[in-house]
């Protein structure tokens, strides 16, 4: 039982800035990939911010040169720093994880988070 954990949404003006932050339970060994996912009421889920190991992060083009992603691979973390935000930017945010092996080899193909609600004023 992988759990995610999220934190740091909350209400901002637009133009201000949000961090939010997940952990993976400490049953965790190892996961592949990091990130976050939004979805807006009505909407489709999409992706914000992906991490595979150290490689270089991907954003989604509505996000790219506001919103930055920060993995710590030894801790199983996982921030989203998020700058300039727009009222379009208002989502539940959702911690993903995708091949997570916990401590006793058990495999997990992807784990979600409970989501942290983001909404911005203007």
């Amino acid at each position: 039982q992988v759990q995610l954990a999220e934190s740091g949404g909350g209400l901002v003006q637009a133009g201000g800035s949000l961090e939010l932050y997940c952990a993976a339970s400490r049953n965790v060994f190892s996961i592949h990939a990091m990130g976050w996912y939004r979805q807006a009421p009505g909407k489709q889920r999409e992706l914000v911010a992906t991490v595979t190991g150290n490689a270089t992060p991907t954003y989604a083009d509505s996000v790219k040169g506001r919103f930055t992603i920060a993995r710590d691979n030894p801790k199983n973390t996982v921030y989203l720093h998020m700058n300039s935000l727009k009222p379009e930017d208002t989502a539940v945010y959702y911690c993903n994880a995708d091949g997570v092996v916990t401590t006793t080899g058990e495999l997990n193909l992807e784990v979600w988070g409970q989501g942290t609600l983001v909404t911005v004023s203007s």
